[in-house]
């Protein structure tokens, strides 16, 4: 024996939709544990930003790849749905001076959450990445850092995709 059920909407007591067909064979799901958003990427690629020596600095990020809530706005990302979130970035220095050590940091709600640490003597890259619990209110940023010697400011790099940041919700965690 065989059983078919035709349906293009599944709803749940409350007439929230959690699955809805288009009829074509493509399902689209809400609420039910399969999305990892909200989610976002950011790029930059305007003109250089200056680093001071030894001051950590907020990196701006001016081309938004993804944002699939918008929920990144000025430079942080505040997903107002509470969850874990993989947070991610990376910033290059855009200069051929020895640099003793490049910092990346995950900052939340206005502190160091999480560093990434490098040592280049040029054109180098600093990342990091963290598993972060954010709230409905929280938020996170990026900010770099650049201890070159002779204590100059520095460049970060602005093209090749060496400078990003990103975020998406953690399914199921």
């Amino acid at each position: 024996m065989t059983s078919i059920i035709k349906v293009n909407t599944i709803q749940d007591v409350g007439g929230n939709n959690l699955l809805i067909s288009n009829g074509s064979g493509s399902i689209t799901t809400n609420n039910i544990g399969g999305q990892n958003t909200p989610a976002f990427h950011a790029q930059k690629t305007d003109s250089q930003q200056s680093i001071a020596f030894e001051t950590y600095t907020k990196v701006t990020f001016n081309n938004e790849i993804l944002d699939t809530d918008s929920k990144y706005a000025s430079d942080k990302f505040t997903p107002t749905v509470a969850g874990y979130y993989y947070v991610y970035g990376s910033w290059g220095i855009n200069t051929s001076a020895e640099v003793f050590q490049m910092r990346c940091d995950i900052y939340k709600n206005g502190s160091s959450y999480q560093t990434g640490r490098s040592y280049s003597t040029e054109l180098g890259t600093s990342s990091v990445g963290a598993i972060v619990y954010l709230d409905a209110d929280d938020y996170v940023e990026i900010y770099a850092r650049q201890d070159r010697t002779g204590s100059a400011s520095a460049s970060i790099q602005h093209n090749e995709g060496q400078t990003f940041f990103g975020a998406y919700r953690i399914i199921g965690a």
